[in-house]
């Protein structure tokens, strides 16, 4: 899948570089699959959630998340926001 932008991970592990493994994991398995489904995703990232249009991921051992809006049919994976665990519960990035 083609991921739209690597640019905002590397962001976010110079400011928490605790996260910068789990997120090149992420990109590289992401990166090198293939998915048509969100089941299919999930058989990779199974404490992948759907919330409403997008699907949140747990980095670093559930210490941030990962929002993504996916368009299977494109094999597009657009990042919306990477938060902290703290920042997500706010829930400020829903509006």
């Amino acid at each position: 899948m083609h991921i739209i932008s690597r640019k905002a991970l590397r962001q976010f592990w110079e400011n928490y570089p605790d996260s910068e493994a789990a997120l090149i994991r992420w990109f590289s398995l992401i990166n090198s699959a293939r998915f048509q489904t969100f089941d299919e995703l999930r058989s990779v990232f199974p404490s992948a959630d759907l919330v409403g249009n997008l699907i949140v991921f747990n980095i670093g051992g559930n210490k941030y998340r990962l929002i993504t809006s996916i368009h299977f049919n494109r094999q597009k994976v657009y990042i919306r926001y990477i938060l902290t665990h703290s920042e997500y519960d706010k829930e400020q990035w829903k509006t």
